[in-house]
């Protein structure tokens, strides 16, 4: 991270809560021997239902963190659900101009997207209080590639897949939660992006219903890309009516439908070891038969704020 100074992190509960607030303890020392200051805006016994707070609540944590001036990082506590819920009532303007990070994943996606749409405000796909930070075992990968996306000024991250396509392109960097960015198809929240690079992932989603969302992205115009990279998308099961119809076969159908270079391999999503993503910023993607590479650059980051 920056070396020169400590990081104002805010934690913000804009989704869900924490099931477990011993981890919830950990992560919060875990960012502070990292050099953070901490400043949570959530509290536990304030969570509501499933959510992290009321909406009104969640609002108000979202607000307060863009607003304090001791503050340069604001970090989702977690996905799940409840960003649709408030997107309507937050003050968008207001926090793209706060000039801080926002990162997380998942339910988050719907928060980023409204910010590219709305403001052009690139923001961070990246690791989240629960559970990234509070594990008991967390992934160096994930935390070094959080520190030095969030630094800059560029930032890479190198993969691989059989049978990905040999591609060297370039255009904005956006996308996330595959399930969120169908949820925001037809509303003023989705980004209007061509010739991007767009890249997805998603959890607990059976190959057909990933290709079922894909296909509703590609009838609504919102595939017109120059490439398309697919991280993780795990916790799915096949049964004996798949008939051979599997995640490969999926992708090669899409291959020949969607017109448009379609890699495989991006470490991120719901799984351990994730990249950061700078959303919204400008990136490259250069691929050969041994590993591709995406490049990200002039995006916000510490060292800017700085």
């Amino acid at each position: 991270m920056n070396r020169n100074s400590k990081v104002g992190v805010a934690i913000v509960a804009a989704s869900g809560y924490a099931p477990d607030d011993a981890a919830l303890a950990c992560a919060i020392e875990r960012l502070q021997t990292q050099g953070c200051v901490v400043h949570s805006y959530y509290a536990p016994s304030k969570k509501h239902e499933r959510f992290g707070g009321t909406d009104e609540g969640r609002i108000a944590q979202l607000h307060a963190a863009a607003a304090d001036p001791d503050v340069q990082i604001v970090l989702a506590l977690r996905g799940g659900y409840g960003m649709s819920r408030i997107l309507p009532a937050l003050d968008l303007e207001m926090l793209a101009a706060s000039g801080k990070l926002f990162v997380g994943h998942s339910d988050f996606t719907a928060l980023q997207m409204a910010l590219l749409a709305k403001h052009d405000a690139v923001t961070f796909a990246g690791p989240m209080v629960s559970i990234d930070f509070s594990r008991a075992d967390p992934s160096d990968f994930t935390l070094q590639h959080f520190w030095q996306c969030v630094n800059g000024p560029t930032h890479a991250v190198h993969f691989g897949a059989s049978e990905n396509p040999t591609v060297d392109v370039s255009g904005v960097l956006w996308g996330g939660n595959l399930t969120m960015l169908t949820h925001l198809i037809g509303t003023s929240y989705m980004p209007r992006i061509s010739g991007g690079i767009l890249f997805i992932e998603d959890v607990n989603e059976h190959p057909y219903r990933i290709e079922r969302m894909l296909l509703q992205m590609l009838y609504g115009g919102l595939l017109n890309q120059s490439a398309i990279v697919l991280g993780d998308f795990s916790s799915y099961s096949l049964n004996d009516y798949d008939n051979g119809y599997s995640f490969d076969t999926m992708i090669a159908y899409l291959r020949e439908r969607v017109g448009v270079p379609i890699l495989t391999g991006l470490p991120f999503g719901h799984i351990r070891e994730k990249a950061t993503l700078a959303v919204g910023a400008q990136a490259t993607l250069k691929s050969n038969d041994r590993t591709c590479v995406l490049t990200m650059s002039g995006y916000p980051t510490l060292s800017r704020a700085d």
